[in-house]
């Protein structure tokens, strides 16, 4: 858990749940698995068992105490829809969220089947935005699952950005976010496929957010598309309170 986060598109993060398991192209070079093993060593007493999945009931209402409203990414070391996590327990997370009404959330998933599958179950508020990955066009389907959700804001995450998405539908959307892989083996992101999701946001009137072109040196790379810095995001998000 951090009050302070490195992640471009958020301000802190809350983990309840660490610990995960690979399910999609995306998954290959997960920085939250290459995270844990340095926070294990560390000693970090939430990283005891690694990446296997756990469940921390005692990080569940850590944001009600952060009493300055925050952008905060949920379970950036895990995903909250992975198959082992309790359905009583999302239940849990989401009442924490509507109870912590003057932060806004953002939770994010590859596990899309099983959102919707528990969809008219969660207890969704206006400050709960929901989110797929969507790396290539082999899981564009996540995305026909994100629409079908009460989620009032939906978000896509192209990160790491594996492929052309020549058939992204952004009907119903409310922020795209765009990524190239970073860290050791960090695959390639072609500067067309940027482009023609920026178009198309633009065209739709979505905001677009270019996180990073990544590499091994993400730093060094940026993240300038053609001269300039996209760091849009949904009205919502730019209010406090």
């Amino acid at each position: 858990m951090s009050r302070n986060s490195a992640i471009e598109w958020t301000e802190a993060t809350w983990n309840p749940v660490t610990g995960c398991t690979k399910i999609s192209d995306g998954c290959l070079n997960c920085y939250a698995a290459r995270m844990t093993r340095r926070l294990k060593a560390m000693g970090s007493a939430n990283y005891k068992k690694g990446f296997k999945l756990t469940v921390h009931r005692d990080s569940l209402r850590l944001p009600l105490k952060w009493k300055k409203p925050r952008l905060i990414f949920v379970n950036s070391m895990s995903d909250l829809f992975h198959k082992d996590v309790p359905d009583s327990f999302i239940f849990d997370m989401f009442k924490v969220m509507r109870e912590a009404h003057w932060h806004k959330f953002q939770i994010l998933t590859k596990r899309s089947e099983r959102l919707l599958y528990l969809n008219k179950q969660l207890p969704w508020a206006d400050n709960i935005l929901m989110g797929v990955t969507v790396e290539n066009e082999k899981y564009l389907y996540r995305l026909e699952h994100l629409k079908k959700t009460g989620a009032e804001i939906k978000f896509l995450s192209l990160e790491p950005l594996l492929g052309p998405l020549t058939r992204l539908d952004l009907k119903g959307i409310g922020w795209v976010i765009v990524g190239g892989e970073s860290g050791p083996g960090a695959r390639p992101i072609k500067p067309e496929w940027v482009t023609e999701i920026r178009d198309k946001s633009l065209k739709s009137e979505v905001p677009f957010f270019f996180k990073q072109w990544g590499g091994t040196n993400k730093k060094k790379a940026g993240r300038s598309l053609h001269g300039k810095t996209y760091s849009q995001k949904p009205e919502i998000l730019n209010s406090r309170g």
